[in-house]
């Protein structure tokens, strides 16, 4: 590429959130890098060529700090600047606290919290370069509450948490912003038939909901897409939970 570009790095961008993410940046006209172990643009139907023209494919797997850093640099060398990074990729197990294995909880806190430190590390002097940026971590409205059967889970979205918190304070110097969205439950496409209506995973939300209605992934993908706005100019460090109200409904 003779010029170079902005971009914002989505890991996990291939389906669910990471795909609504990807999509919801595009569509403001941004170019989005989309990370993922397969390297496959988002799994987005109908989408515009015009829209779609704006991704850019990566294989990088979040669990691989030095893949991540390579695909960081190739985009730069392609002469691309980094002026985001959404660390989204993530994955849930659950089961008993009691019996859960070492390697149960290191698969878990990998995924979920150590990738976005490496993601984060790994986006810093590419931000830096450009004079600063956003990050926004993905991360739960698990991180409050005492789940069941989600040790693991639970406490890898209280890292993410703490992780967005520490940077906010130490980069902000450097002009770097970070955020922390925490969804609650959300429908993708690889849980919809477990959120279908009748089920007893909805039943249970209908209760729990104020609204009485899940949220969608392209709520996250707004909701992400506008603290990279001027809108979200001056937050960082703050964790803006997604979930409907669910988690403070008594």
């Amino acid at each position: 590429m003779s010029e170079q570009r902005e971009c914002i790095v989505v890991t996990g961008a291939s389906r669910g959130i990471g795909a609504a993410i990807a999509l919801a940046l595009a569509q403001q006209g941004r170019h989005v890098a989309c990370f993922s172990r397969s390297g496959a643009l988002p799994a987005c139907p109908g989408v515009p060529a015009e829209v779609s023209a704006r991704w850019i494919g990566a294989k990088a797997d979040v669990t691989d700090p030095a893949a991540l850093a390579a695909a960081m640099r190739k985009l730069a060398d392609e002469g691309w600047r980094i002026k985001g990074l959404v660390n989204n990729a993530g994955v849930h197990l659950d089961g008993p606290s009691a019996e859960i294995s070492l390697e149960h909880w290191q698969e878990v806190m990998d995924t979920n919290a150590t990738s976005v430190v490496s993601a984060c590390q790994a986006a810093y002097p590419h931000l830096v370069a450009t004079g600063g940026g956003m990050i926004v971590n993905i991360g739960s409205f698990f991180d409050k509450l005492g789940v069941k059967r989600n040790l693991a889970y639970c406490a890898s979205k209280a890292a993410v948490g703490a992780i967005t918190r520490c940077l906010a304070v130490e980069w902000a110097g450097k002009g770097i912003r970070v955020m922390d969205v925490a969804p609650g439950y959300i429908v993708t496409d690889l849980n919809a038939d477990a959120m279908a209506a009748g089920g007893p995973l909805r039943a249970y939300l209908d209760k729990r909901i104020p609204g009485r209605e899940p949220g969608t992934a392209a709520d996250v993908g707004a909701l992400v897409a506008s603290l990279f706005t001027p809108a979200g100019g001056f937050l960082t460090g703050e964790t803006i939970y997604i979930d409907g109200g669910q988690g403070i409904a008594h």
